[in-house]
């Protein structure tokens, strides 16, 4: 009897071990690659690797909200050898520059041998994460397996759909060319579903799909909404001439944008104006573009007043631009009140020298983002910078 309740009690052990593994979510493999892939081949898995960056704030979500759920480690736990990778540093930088991972995250899985037979990138909920690693643990709808098929001449009209959502997936601007191979064999393009197609998967401003959407821009608002196609017409022209960044892509821009949007026209030129030049990382016009877009064209959209103030934050010296970047900070919290455009104006008010502002929106925006959940961490430290520069001021904090 002492035997049979001993054996009871050691696999009534080994089940709430068990349990507790699952309920701890994803378990990650602590070797280099080379034993994370030995493991696989031993265990007759697939590697997945979360190809992450220490800024990337989608990759810090999916860490802190979907790997440590239960019903994700129990799945990934039992199907693959886990392994969590800096694509920054070390072996991940080899495995960033042999594989082309640019999106973060990538989520990439590998037979033992070390070839990537499914891949997807950016941020996915549990539901999508558990059917992103059923997808990959099927070997007739892995990426590679479709890209075989696709290879071999295969072009079924749906097949090509599915090949293009895999390759859309990916986030590696392949997807476009499929879409348009499959939407080639439709003769109604006006279709809801081929309508998604088209607004989803265009790429370029010399496609069809382009030339569609343009052509029907009505219809295109009233099913995606007016705001959501100017942005990725926008999204478009820009992809379109990123090969061509220099002074002559403006004159090319205020073309197409004359042509495709001639009401528009000013303001959208404008606004491009101000993408260009940040991302050619000249600031000095950026910030002159960026007062003089607002200027012309008063916004009303606390994310772009927010995102073009955090940017003077991060970019711009001057003490009379970034006074001009509180005025749009304010405004954006008049329009809506949330923990990203508070942080923006105390980090604004930090570098103005104004501490005792700083001090106030800092201790909001940690409020309002405890509330809605966010990360204050960066807050958090910025609050403290400011405290510990105040006591080394004996004037206290200066407004």
């Amino acid at each position: 009897m002492k035997k049979i309740t001993s054996i009871f009690f050691l696999l009534l052990s080994t089940f709430i071990l068990f349990a507790q593994a699952a309920k701890e979510g994803m378990q990650f493999h602590q070797g280099d690659w080379a034993a994370a892939l030995e493991k696989a081949e031993k265990e007759n898995k697939l590697v997945f690797l979360d190809a992450y960056t220490s800024w990337c704030g989608p990759c810090k979500k999916m860490s802190r909200d979907i790997f440590p759920k239960g019903e994700v480690g129990e799945y990934y736990n039992a199907h693959f050898v886990n392994v969590k990778m800096d694509m920054e540093k070390g072996e991940g930088l080899v495995l960033a520059k042999k594989h082309n991972v640019q999106v973060y995250p990538t989520l990439i899985f590998f037979s033992p041998d070390g070839r990537v037979v499914h891949r997807s990138a950016g941020y996915h909920t549990v539901e999508q994460f558990l059917e992103l690693g059923a997808v990959a643990n099927d070997p007739s709808k892995r990426l590679s397996s479709l890209s075989e098929r696709y290879a071999q001449g295969d072009r079924d009209p749906g097949f090509l759909k599915k090949y293009a959502i895999a390759k859309f997936e990916v986030m590696d601007g392949s997807h476009g060319r499929i879409a348009e191979e499959y939407l080639a064999t439709q003769s109604d393009w006006s279709t809801e579903e081929n309508m998604d197609m088209i607004f989803n998967f265009v790429t370029g401003a010399e496609s069809k799909l382009f030339d569609y959407l343009i052509a029907h821009k009505p219809a295109f608002y009233k099913r995606f909404g007016e705001k959501a196609v100017i942005q990725k017409v926008q999204a478009i022209i820009y992809n379109s001439i990123q090969d061509n960044a220099d002074a002559s892509a403006l004159e090319q821009v205020d073309a197409l944008y004359k042509k495709v949007y001639p009401e528009k026209a000013d303001m959208l030129s404008a606004k491009f104006r101000m993408g260009f030049y940040r991302q050619a990382g000249d600031r000095e016009n950026y910030a002159k573009a960026a007062v003089n877009y607002f200027k012309k064209f008063p916004s009303d959209d606390w994310d772009e007043l927010n995102e073009t103030a955090w940017t003077f934050y991060r970019v711009v010296e001057d003490k009379k631009l970034l006074k001009k970047a509180v005025k749009w900070a304010k405004k954006s919290i008049r329009l809506n009140c949330n923990y990203f455009n508070n942080d923006t104006l105390a980090a604004l008010y930090f570098k103005l020298g104004k501490k005792g502002r700083a001090k106030k929106a800092a201790q909001k925006a940690i409020e309002i983002g405890r509330e809605a959940g966010e990360d204050v961490s960066a807050t958090q430290e910025m609050l403290t910078k400011i405290l510990e520069t105040t006591t080394k001021d004996t004037k206290g904090l200066p407004d």
